[in-house]
């Protein structure tokens, strides 16, 4: 799935394969010339479609401002320090601090590739700066409220209803909400799923995650599920005769099957959903000391995306603790 920080070389530094230098590339090689290589670089490290697209983006900009017949042996910090310098001041057209934080990372991975290919002698985007966009926390459901959640499908799946509306006995909404609480998977991996992606072991069921996508296939992974959930599947499967794709219903459906979920347990509208059950689940490793590397990899993240995502968990975990502290002070009061 992804590459160990950790992991010791099998080969000694002057025996291992350089990816850079087998497409030819080296110190006199231009930027135009080691566009494509890299982007290849990407995809084999299996980055996300929209960072492969998004870096592409960045360095055709760097690529216009340097020259397209620029040698990448020449390049220096200046350079690339006079680059960010145009961007915020002399372009012409806003860039926010998203962005522009993305572009010193795009200059980072790209350099740092080629002096570890062994391209370049030293790597000149080492020195610049890193300065990250702290970009909004989302606002997930407490503990309080995803059990209100898991109480409220419960009690659809029963047959009652926490809220004002009648509900028919069905295992879809428990199904799908604890299957998102402990996977942390996409509504799109979720629409893909089958029967047969689900490993019955007794006592470690699992499920597979697939993509019909090639390139694609660095984000597949096998996922642990609770036991007890194979009881709401075997119910679910017999009330809709399922045979192939678990959710037979368009994607919309499952949304408002979430926002109904939500309902009936009394939250705000749009609490539950996809994305933030993703975060809750992720959150939830964090909290169980699972490592880092492994949720990354359990949410099917590039090291890139894992950057800010980490931040954003750990910004939501110290958040939590305050808001529980001063809950705690203001009930000893």
């Amino acid at each position: 799935m992804s590459d160990n920080d950790i992991q010791e070389p099998l080969l000694p530094p002057d025996e291992m394969p350089q990816p850079a230098k087998a497409m030819g590339l080296n110190g006199q090689s231009t930027l135009t010339a080691a566009s494509h290589p890299f982007t290849q670089h990407m995809r084999d490290e299996g980055f996300a479609i929209n960072t492969v697209k998004s870096f592409g983006s960045d360095l055709r900009l760097l690529t216009s401002f340097l020259g397209a017949n620029q040698i990448l042996g020449e390049i220096g910090t200046d350079e690339l320090n006079k680059f960010l310098n145009r961007l915020v001041y002399e372009r012409g057209v806003p860039c926010s601090p998203k962005s522009y934080a993305r572009r010193i990372t795009t200059m980072k991975v790209f350099f740092a590739w080629l002096h570890e290919a062994g391209v370049l002698l030293y790597d000149p985007a080492k020195a610049v700066v890193q300065h990250s966009a702290i970009s909004p926390l989302p606002t997930i459901p407490t503990d309080e409220q995803i059990a209100q959640a898991v109480a409220a499908s419960e009690a659809w799946r029963r047959g009652q209803s926490l809220g004002p509306n009648k509900r028919k006995a069905d295992a879809r909404p428990h199904l799908l909400l604890t299957l998102l609480l402990q996977t942390g998977i996409k509504k799109g991996e979720a629409m893909g799923l089958v029967l047969n992606h689900i490993e019955r072991e007794e006592h470690n069921p699992q499920i597979f995650i697939r993509y019909k996508n090639p390139r694609l296939r660095t984000k597949e992974r096998r996922l642990a599920i609770e036991p007890s959930w194979l009881d709401v599947l075997d119910e679910y499967v017999g009330q809709y005769s399922i045979k192939e794709p678990l959710f037979t219903c368009t994607p919309r459906n499952l949304e408002y099957i979430l926002r109904d979920i939500g309902d009936d347990a009394g939250l705000e509208r749009g609490l539950i959903s996809f994305e933030n059950l993703r975060w809750v689940s992720a959150l939830t490793d964090m909290k169980n000391g699972m490592d880092h590397d492994l949720i990354r990899e359990k949410q099917g993240l590039s090291k890139i995306t894992w950057r800010e995502t980490r931040s954003k968990l750990e910004r939501l975990w110290e958040k939590q603790r305050i808001a529980a502290e001063v809950e705690e002070a203001v009930a000893s009061e």
